[in-house]
């Protein structure tokens, strides 16, 4: 089974270039997660780190 998949894979032309591809979105997607994180307030991250405690604020009292 991993021959013949091997075998038509070899047979699309082109395909070297989707490893490559997927390595240049992952690498670009954490740079900028990277980036984000390192610039973001710190008052935004306390704020956003208090949420799920916060709940109780949040909720309506019936």
């Amino acid at each position: 089974m991993l021959k013949f998949v091997k075998n038509h894979m070899e047979s699309i032309s082109g395909i070297e270039i989707y490893p490559l591809i997927s390595l240049l979105i992952f690498f670009i997607f954490f740079v900028v997660l990277f980036w984000w994180v390192a610039t973001a307030k710190k008052e935004y991250i306390k704020t956003v780190s208090h949420l799920p405690l916060d709940n109780h604020k949040n909720q309506i009292e019936l």
